[in-house]
């Protein structure tokens, strides 16, 4: 029922509803909150962000989207993924700028996806570095990209992959380990 309504709410928004977004936040909010876990749970330890104010940061750029045309509930969630970890990378690049004056410190080149466990920290520059290979992915294969931003940063399972992006659950699993051996290659230097 609650998945229905937070559909038709969408579809509300996306004909002309200004405040059908509005609705659809207490409908989801406790997932919403699940994922700024799931996100900030891969974070360095003492990060100033709490799930609750990544959530309404989050909340706040979608409500700004234009561009995005509301299709269901799975969809909503996997661009809320996509601004928290916006919202992260943006925040490491501030932190970082702030405490070492800008300068990159170097990744192990020996970390890989393997680091990425969920449950595991991350620092700011692995954050930062994985963003930007995310990417570089994304400019010729857009839809493993995204299955990385599910799996890896919203933290969903092949099957809530799959039903946020709409596709098969072998499709998500065969883009999951291509995205995770192109990663994992690129993090040991590219060759």
């Amino acid at each position: 029922m609650k998945q229905a309504e937070v559909t038709a709410l969408l579809v509300s928004a996306e004909a002309g509803d200004v405040s059908a977004l509005d609705r659809v936040l207490p409908l989801i909010y406790d997932e919403l909150q699940e994922l700024a876990r799931r996100h900030l749970g891969r974070e360095r330890a003492g990060h100033t962000l709490t799930p609750t104010a990544l959530v309404h940061e989050a909340y706040l750029k979608l409500v700004d989207q234009t561009r995005v045309q509301w299709q269901g509930r799975g969809q909503f969630l996997g661009v809320a993924s996509l601004a928290m970890r916006r919202i992260l990378v943006n925040h490491a690049r501030d932190r970082k700028r702030h405490k070492r004056g800008g300068d990159a410190a170097r990744l192990s080149l020996t970390e890989g996806l393997e680091v990425a466990a969920p449950g595991a920290e991350h620092d700011d520059d692995f954050i930062i570095r994985l963003d930007g290979l995310l990417d570089r992915l994304a400019e010729f294969d857009p839809r493993a990209a995204k299955v990385v931003e599910c799996r890896w940063f919203a933290g969903l399972d092949v099957a809530e992959t799959a039903a946020a992006l709409g596709l098969g659950t072998a499709t998500v699993k065969r883009d999951w380990a291509l995205a995770r051996a192109w990663l994992r290659r690129e993090l040991a230097g590219g060759d």
